[in-house]
């Protein structure tokens, strides 16, 4: 009897991580599906009082590496910020760390994808915005040619504002 038993839970224990087995599969498919470089294309957000505005400017640079393993690197920066006068990141004025922190986005991490529903979920490490640091943020996502597009809900920006960032699969 303990035999049937014993071999019944093993055969229970097969058959519950095969229905699980299909759904890590998938999510380790989609992540490898988004593992590579990826160049910003777009950065714009959305006010809580609906206005477009573009804090990184109209031709953004950034990019975004994720490794097959779905550890992540992501930066974000305006074009041609200003250089510090004194020539010495040490020694610049209220408006120049002023501009440098808020023409620059970077975060690192792991990254998890849910394809079913269509999002991806950053485990954030380290960030440029200390806050972020700890924090697990879920962004809805957009994968079609090569285009990868997601927004940041209005509740990671404490403000109302929702951010929307585009970045292209790099070529070679």
């Amino acid at each position: 009897m303990a035999t049937i038993r014993g071999g019944l839970w093993r055969l229970m224990g097969m058959a519950a991580a095969m229905t699980v087995a299909p759904a890590a599969a998938a999510g380790e498919n989609a992540r490898f599906a988004l593992a590579g470089t990826w160049v910003m294309e777009a950065a714009y957000e959305i006010l809580a009082d609906g206005t477009r505005v573009t804090n990184y400017g109209k031709r953004p640079d950034g990019l975004l590496i994720i490794d097959a393993q779905g550890r992540y690197s992501l930066q974000i920066f305006r074009p041609a910020r200003p250089r510090f006068a004194s020539g010495d990141k040490t020694r610049g004025s209220p408006e120049e760390y002023r501009e440098a922190v808020l023409g620059s986005s970077t975060h690192t991490g792991r990254i998890e994808i849910d394809a079913a529903a269509s999002h991806l979920i950053f485990h954030i490490e380290t960030a440029s915005y200390p806050n972020w640091e700890g924090t697990r943020q879920v962004r809805e996502y957009t994968l079609d040619d090569g285009l990868l597009k997601y927004a940041v809900p209005a509740s990671a920006s404490g403000n109302g504002t929702v951010a929307h960032s585009w970045w292209r699969r790099a070529a070679g």
